[in-house]
């Protein structure tokens, strides 16, 4: 489910989108204020931003700026007043991705929050695709890891495993989650076939496979993908 943030300082304004943004299966936070707003940046995680311009505190505008400064991807879309123009360019120019003037219908804003997710999927499922742990270059579709001058074949688990590890990146996946997500559950498969798998990524993705910087064991618990913006 995707995660959006609603700034908007109208309180009947602020319900009725939420309540249709909810309708379309989103998992919306609101934010009232420009206060509100910029904590919930800072603490939370979200698939989409909708920013009023005018709000009490920091504008839409200012935690735009901010936003920038440490997300370059988020997407952001604005929500301006009739006849602001100067607020429409200096928005794109600050980064927002898209804006819609007030009044405007619910069914073109629904429509653009659609369209901007959309394409944050998109380039979300490349991203996973393709990416680096340390020196190693993944390519997840192609079934390859490229370290150095050597390229290794993933196996369809191996892939499945980094997938997984990608997808939460910095936390620890379980053992269990292993064979629930990439095994299917399958009952003849045990902690030791995952042991191993984990062992051959290793040899792969690691300079040192016995002394592993990226792909390291959480005891107890199972393993967990570390930065891969580390050299």
């Amino acid at each position: 489910m995707h995660r959006l943030l609603l700034v908007e300082d109208d309180a009947t304004l602020r319900t009725a989108l939420r309540d249709a943004l909810r309708g379309e299966g989103l998992d919306v936070t609101t934010a009232a204020d420009g206060h509100e707003a910029r904590a919930a940046l800072r603490g939370e995680r979200f698939d989409l931003a909708v920013l009023d311009v005018m709000l009490p505190g920091p504008s839409g505008l200012e935690l735009l700026r901010e936003l920038r400064q440490r997300d370059a991807a988020l997407p952001v879309l604005l929500l301006t007043a009739r006849g602001s123009e100067g607020d429409k360019v200096l928005g794109l120019e600050l980064g927002a991705d898209d804006y819609v003037t007030k009044p405007f219908s619910l069914r073109e804003l629904l429509a653009r929050v659609k369209a901007m997710l959309r394409r944050r999927t998109t380039t979300a499922t490349a991203a996973e695709q393709q990416f680096s742990i340390g020196a190693a270059r993944v390519d997840l579709a192609a079934f390859t890891i490229v370290r150095g001058r050597t390229t290794h074949t993933l196996s369809p688990k191996e892939a499945g495993m980094l997938r997984l590890l990608r997808q939460r990146q910095g936390g620890a996946v379980a053992r269990a989650d292993f064979l629930r997500e990439v095994w299917g559950g399958d009952q003849f498969v045990g902690d030791r076939t995952i042991d191993t798998h984990v062992l051959n990524l290793r040899q792969k993705l690691e300079d040192d496979a016995r002394q592993p910087r990226h792909l390291l064991t959480v005891h107890g618990v199972g393993y967990r993908l570390d930065d891969d913006a580390r050299p």
